[in-house]
């Protein structure tokens, strides 16, 4: 199955076989969209994330990648965590759209998170999500090189399935691991037109990080992130990010034998912060592509002022709330 955009030239058609061929990986080798700045948006895919937040989050991301590559992904995410008072859940909503050539996936879910306290500084939380994810599938957005294909009988394929997702994550003042699984139901839940396009597998998140303290102003933390998929090579994130005199944050990125990064940010005030990231690909593909770029802004419901220091620990020995961003 060739798939092609319409009115290019021959050397456009080449970069949509490619395309197509980076479609299938996509759909079948890699169910959740990717984000360089996975550190700053933890809560889209691990719901245990989202009652470990000082205070109530909005986060929206768009990334744009392999620029003016025909059909190339577009992603777009509107999160929400909200911690409630006693301090042990919390509560998410994730709305997530990814747009791949003909191809376009809404994933929509409602994340629960309970944690308790594993020792005076360290949390441990477990979360579930529950949601669905919205298929269509346009096949009139360009034409087939092969004809007579079966699947142009239907123009449009529009379907609904159910996703249900958990994950853990275990935290303190300075350091913090995750796992997570986005979805459990993932057998059967394609019927045959649509199996052609898309097999979906279980997929395995990991991520940690530590921020070390260099000196009064500069803080700097590593951080890893890992997607398995059955079946597939494991994909590796690695990123280093240093936040200086609590604003301006930069830092690299890179996903192995995909893309180098870089990042940089921007606490605007105590109760927003911007970040943006541009990919590099290191692979053939950089040939044909400006490079990927994203873009994510945070707000931090409650918080205000200028006062920028950690507040004192209480009489139980919990791990410090932040007037500013964590750094995770």
């Amino acid at each position: 199955m060739m798939y092609r955009t319409k009115n290019y030239t021959y050397r456009k058609h080449f970069i949509v076989a490619i395309m197509t061929i980076f479609v299938s990986m996509s759909m079948v080798g890699q169910k959740e969209p990717q984000y360089t700045q996975y550190m700053y948006n933890i809560g889209s895919f691990n719901p245990a994330y989202v009652g470990t937040v000082e205070t109530p989050e909005i986060a929206g991301l768009y990334r744009a990648q392999w620029i003016d590559i025909p059909g190339a992904p577009r992603t777009l995410r509107f999160g929400v965590n909200i911690p409630f008072a006693n301090e042990k859940t919390g509560l998410g909503f994730n709305v997530v759209s990814d747009q791949l050539g003909p191809f376009t996936q809404t994933y929509v879910d409602v994340a629960y998170s309970y944690q308790v306290s594993v020792s005076d500084n360290t949390k441990l939380s477990f979360g579930l999500d529950v949601g669905g994810s919205f298929l269509n599938v346009d096949f009139s957005k360009g034409n087939f090189e092969v004809e007579n294909e079966p699947l142009l009988n239907e123009q449009i394929i529009n379907k609904f399935y159910p996703t249900i997702g958990a994950g853990t994550f275990l935290y303190s003042e300075d350091w913090y691991v995750g796992l997570s699984i986005p979805n459990f139901l993932t057998n059967g839940i394609y019927n045959d037109e649509v199996a052609v396009l898309v097999e979906d597998k279980v997929q395995f998140n990991f991520i940690g990080g530590y921020v070390f303290d260099l000196s009064m102003g500069l803080k700097f933390k590593p951080a890893v992130m890992l997607n398995y998929l059955q079946g597939s090579p494991v994909n590796m994130n690695l990123s280093t990010n240093f936040l200086i005199n609590d604003v301006v944050t930069l830092g690299a990125s890179y996903r192995v034998d995909n893309a180098l990064s870089g990042l940089a940010g921007f606490q605007i005030s105590s109760a927003m912060f911007v970040g943006y990231s541009y990919d590099y690909s290191t692979t053939n593909l950089a040939q044909y592509n400006q490079g990927s770029h994203e873009i994510i802004l945070k707000f931090y419901l409650g918080k205000g002022g200028n006062s920028r220091q950690p507040k004192d620990k209480n009489a139980k020995g919990k791990p410090k709330q932040i007037d500013t961003p964590r750094f995770f």
